[in-house]
């Protein structure tokens, strides 16, 4: 691309420009006319452009202001592009929303997934679906089911609020400049609100973030404070296991006995 910019590190700057892999993520997300669709983290427009071609109107959250008005330019001919100057950390996404559900897409700086994830899970009820790209691993990490190392707090979490399905891997020779790591897309689409867990999401978080904060400690030790082993055996789990034997709904089910528990403790 003439005229490109040079890559920020200190922002995680690294620019998709693999045609094959921008027509595939493209074809994935499957952008209509009238869908709602936001993009994190727009760079160049690699993705912006096809994306708007296709639906018409998109907004876009870029957090470098010297990206805005190149991108703006590039889109003046092709829809009408939204373009906030924010970090998406702070933006609230269901205002976005007002009328129709958000289609996000986004080649998420990196060293910030997580946050922008767990920011995005917190306006599902606003969300259609969602494609990113992001580090294998962390995608790997999202799909992975109960009883492998790779299970964990974010295989959870996700898993109780969205299907997760990782849809392709990328190189690091797609980017420029190429990342230390490879990547991968993922499409997560939020459940239905009667498919969520029927728990606080304050001891949702509480018990899975005690359960694998300690990996090698048996859930009797690593939820001593939250539940007591007979709490434990009441949810039909043995507290001799370790958190990665778990499956998600034995989560919702040891956090609903922890709620119980305290509600019990102050009658």
């Amino acid at each position: 691309m003439s005229g490109a910019a040079r890559p920020k590190k200190h922002i995680g700057q690294h620019f998709l420009h693999d045609r094959d892999i921008i027509e595939r993520i493209v074809a994935a997300v499957a952008p209509q006319p009238g869908d709602a669709l936001l993009e994190i983290g727009p760079g160049e427009g690699v993705l912006t452009l096809p994306l708007l071609r296709a639906a018409g109107a998109l907004t876009a959250i870029e957090l470098d202001l010297d990206l805005l008005e190149p991108l703006r330019a590039r889109a003046a001919e092709v829809g009408t592009l939204q373009l906030l100057h924010a970090d998406v950390l702070k933006v609230d996404l269901g205002m976005l929303a007002p009328a129709r559900p958000l289609r996000i897409v986004g080649n998420l700086p990196y060293y910030i997934s997580s946050p922008i994830l767990f920011h995005c899970l917190a306006y599902a009820a606003h969300i259609r679906d969602m494609h990113f790209m992001l580090q294998q691993e962390v995608v790997e990490r999202m799909a992975a089911a109960p009883g492998g190392k790779d299970y964990g707090r974010l295989s959870v979490m996700l898993q109780l609020a969205c299907t997760v399905e990782p849809l392709l891997q990328v190189s690091a020779g797609a980017f420029r400049p190429p990342p230390r790591v490879e990547s991968a897309v993922v499409r997560l689409t939020p459940l239905a609100r009667e498919a969520l867990p029927q728990v606080a999401p304050a001891a949702l978080e509480q018990v899975v973030r005690a359960a694998f904060g300690q990996r090698r400690k048996t859930l009797g030790n690593a939820l001593r404070g939250v539940l007591d082993a007979d709490a434990i055996r009441v949810c039909g789990i043995d507290p001799q296991l370790r958190a990665e034997r778990l499956a998600p709904a034995d989560f919702v089910r040891l956090a609903q006995q922890s709620v119980a528990v305290r509600a019990a403790s102050v009658l």
